[in-house]
């Protein structure tokens, strides 16, 4: 199966990526079939694409990875009603994201009780 996705270049805290077009099995580092442009995360997080050549890819059947799926959604050349999330959460942590977020809804739930519990004239004075 044929993947668009990353090749690092650059120095050491200063990463520069290729987007590339590859066999699914290869390593990233391999010869690529294609260089489909070039993204620097770094400064400006500029992402020069061959918009004709990702478009073709994908007609092709080509699936990009997790990451490079995002930067074609902020591109504008694949739809998509979500992001995906490239680094998974552990069960651990989302239990403690799902209490802090049904805390935060009692509280506007309470605010908004003590909201209307206020009578008009009051508010008026």
């Amino acid at each position: 199966m044929l993947r668009i996705r990353l090749q690092r270049l650059g120095k050491k805290k200063s990463p520069t990526y290729r987007v590339i077009i590859s066999e699914q099995s290869r390593d990233p580092h391999a010869r690529a079939l294609e260089i489909l442009g070039s993204y620097n995360p770094v400064g400006d997080k500029s992402l020069q694409l061959k918009e004709d050549r990702v478009k073709h890819w994908l007609a092709v059947g080509a699936q990009p990875s997790e990451t490079v799926a995002n930067l074609l959604i902020n591109a504008g050349l694949i739809e998509d009603t979500q992001k995906k999330k490239s680094v998974k959460i552990s069960n651990k942590r989302q239990v403690k994201l799902d209490k802090k977020r049904e805390e935060e809804e009692l509280k506007k739930k309470a605010a908004k009780e003590a909201v209307s519990e206020v009578p008009a004239e009051e508010v008026a004075a």
